[in-house]
């Protein structure tokens, strides 16, 4: 399974390619949680975030520090004081390979907490939506569809992602448009992955 994370979808967006240690880096419930939430809603201080997450302040100040030692966040320069600072995404779009993970005993650990801290978040969003109050017009915009009578070949699934990837970015807009007043942020989520096929069934009729 490859998986991409990126603030702004587009091909001018620097591509990050997660190493052994970048991920050990990353993985960690509240680090992501973290991130999600500076990839979402923008820079935010310690204080800011800890009080969106539930959190202790001096706890949200070193996973922030974490997450910069790492590369994934940095300080916005000229804003904040020496006591506030500000912290954004780092502008990448993250790719993790999970097969490359899968026969090294000393990351198997931070990738099962990657993928489950992963579809909680996912799923997290889709109930939000579920449960929150929308008027008739954003929620027939909306969909929470899946398709199951697929087979296809490993190659013709890779060919599929690439395509959807390719729609997305098609809707994206550029950096520097300016934004409709009507818009509202909005997120897509893509999962495509193979289902282990049940046995049949051999029980006499």
């Amino acid at each position: 399974m490859t998986q991409k994370s990126s603030p702004t979808p587009g091909p001018e967006q620097p591509v990050r390619h997660l190493d052994a240690r970048s991920l050990r880096g990353l993985a960690h419930p509240l680090r992501m949680r973290i991130l999600d939430l500076l990839t979402l809603d923008g820079p935010a201080t310690s204080a800011r975030l800890a009080a969106r997450l539930g959190e202790n302040t001096g706890t949200v100040s070193w996973h922030l520090r974490h997450l910069a030692e790492h590369g994934f966040i940095e300080e916005e320069s000229g804003r904040g004081t020496r006591r506030e600072r500000w912290w954004r995404r780092v502008e990448a779009t993250n790719v993790l390979n999970t097969a490359e993970f899968q026969d090294d005993p000393d990351s198997r650990g931070a990738l099962s907490v990657y993928t489950h801290e992963l579809a909680q978040q996912q799923f997290d969003r889709v109930v939000r939506y579920f449960a929150e109050d929308w008027d008739a017009e954003w929620r027939n915009a909306g969909s929470v569809s899946h398709w199951s009578g697929l087979r296809m070949t490993p190659e013709q699934l890779a060919a599929l992602n690439a395509e959807l990837m390719d729609v997305i970015a098609r809707h994206t807009p550029p950096p520097d448009a300016e934004p409709d007043p009507d818009a509202l942020p909005v997120v897509v989520q893509l999962q495509s992955f193979p289902r282990k096929a049940s046995a049949p069934d051999r029980s006499p009729a």
